[in-house]
């Protein structure tokens, strides 16, 4: 096992390297200058020119990249192009934020999806499986910044249990939690929906197999066999999408951030978006880049554990 993840480790470093390379260049081959659009049109040459070279945009490609990637070991992000203050600093207070968001959502989706996935599988037919199979495709064909904008109206506006917008203090606790619950609930029901609807699907299928007969025809309980047999082999497919719905929360984080107006990354780069801020849009980038490389090495490491024959 200590080989395995030492080699899904190693691995991770060329992929995020990879990864990081692309969003250079995209980041550099966006059509208008940087420094105009910082600026704006109606800069003199010599304003434009001026934050150019302090850019470090007059440089070759190949020495801004190597400029780049030392920035990066030693931790420095750089500057903003409109405020000048440290982005490094404007992360460090929107990181715990967004990794609060996304953490919680992920239980959510998966405590709450797999059980019931399994539960409508094994009573297939029965009300239960109607209900969950009704609930997954709401869950689907409803967009996050819409099911979370009906979740404002409900436990916001016309109950008032929860605050609406915000964040809250990350030294109160208490208040934390109240922000944090109603963003973390409505891409956790997302997940949810997808998670619930691929774990019945895969135990179903697990069910269908002759261990799973052999089993039961040997005189073990229904719950044994179950748990034991029928969820260890259906745990591979669903580990496998639940990695690839924790990398798309990533993404929703973004517009759920915007519409609860959370101070996070994904609020923050929507800023830098409209502000043209181009290189704390990039470091954005990076960091979430770097979000996608370790979730994808955590999803490696389960599936190794549940299937021992990827270890080999």
């Amino acid at each position: 096992m200590l080989k395995y993840v030492a080699q899904r480790l190693l691995f991770s470093i060329p992929v995020f390297l990879g990864v990081v390379t692309i969003v250079f260049l995209v980041v550099r081959v966006i059509p208008g200058d940087p420094a105009v659009a910082a600026l704006g049109d109606y800069a003199s040459k010599e304003a434009v020119e001026a934050l150019r070279q302090r850019m470090g945009l007059n440089e070759p490609l190949p020495i801004q990249y190597v400029r780049f990637l030392g920035n990066l070991l030693r931790g420095e992000l750089g500057s903003s192009m409109i405020t000048g203050s440290s982005i490094r600093d404007q992360v460090a207070h929107a990181l715990p934020y967004t990794l609060e968001l996304t953490v919680l959502a992920i239980l959510i989706g998966t405590l709450l999806g797999v059980p019931i996935g399994v539960y409508t599988a094994i009573h297939r037919n029965h009300l239960a499986d109607y209900v969950g199979r009704v609930i997954s495709l709401t869950g689907l064909s409803v967009p996050a910044f819409y099911l979370g904008i009906l979740l404002i109206l409900l436990f916001a506006i016309q109950l008032q249990w929860l605050p609406a917008v915000g964040g809250g203090s990350l030294d109160d606790v208490k208040e934390n939690i109240s922000h944090l619950i109603l963003p973390a609930l409505t891409l956790g029901l997302v997940m949810t929906a997808s998670v619930a609807r691929l774990a019945r699907s895969a135990m179903l299928n697990v069910l269908r197999q002759d261990y799973v007969r052999t089993a039961r025809a040997k005189g073990l309980k229904e719950r044994v066999v179950h748990l034991r047999h029928a969820l260890r082999s259906a745990l591979i497919p669903i580990v496998s999408v639940t990695g690839i719905w924790a990398v798309s929360l990533i993404g929703d984080s973004v517009t759920v951030e915007v519409v609860f107006a959370r101070p996070g990354l994904g609020k923050m780069m929507v800023g830098a978006i409209l502000h043209r801020d181009y290189t704390a849009l990039q470091s954005i980038m990076v960091i979430y880049t770097g979000f996608v490389v370790v979730i994808n090495l955590v999803v490696d490491l389960i599936y190794g554990w549940v299937d021992p024959r990827i270890r080999r």
